[in-house]
């Protein structure tokens, strides 16, 4: 069983800063890669925020380039793998349910993909 759980949403003015956290734990072999994905409005498809491989590789689209951060903690176990997500500089189109997303191998099982339960985020005008 493996469990993504987040962190650190809220409300800020437009300008300010957040950072998001989300922690895979459970029966984790390794994980290849870890994210975070947006829906902006019920019905709108999730996009992607930032990526970032166990390389260390990370992947952002234009529009959060330059504003946030993806930074990532490997623990040496399986006991926990964390992601942090550096949010600066926010605008009200940031407004968003921010969801955590991992490509874990679990062991004697194969490769999954997990996704956290979505924190909101929310920035003011």
């Amino acid at each position: 069983q493996v469990q993504l759980v987040e962190s650190g949403g809220g409300l800020v003015q437009a300008g300010g800063s957040l950072r998001l956290s989300c922690a895979a734990s459970g029966s984790i072999f390794s994980i290849n890669a870890m994210g975070w994905y947006r829906r902006q409005a019920p019905g709108k498809q999730r996009e992607l925020v930032a990526a970032i491989t166990s390389g260390g590789t990370t992947t952002y689209p234009d529009s959060v380039k330059g504003r946030f951060t993806i930074s990532r903690d490997n623990a040496k176990n399986t006991a926990k793998n964390t992601i942090y997500l550096q949010m600066n500089s926010l605008k009200p189109e940031d407004t968003a349910v921010y969801y955590c997303n991992a490509h874990i191998v679990v062991p004697g099982a194969g490769v999954y993909d997990y996704w956290g339960q979505g924190t909101q985020v929310t920035v003011s005008s």
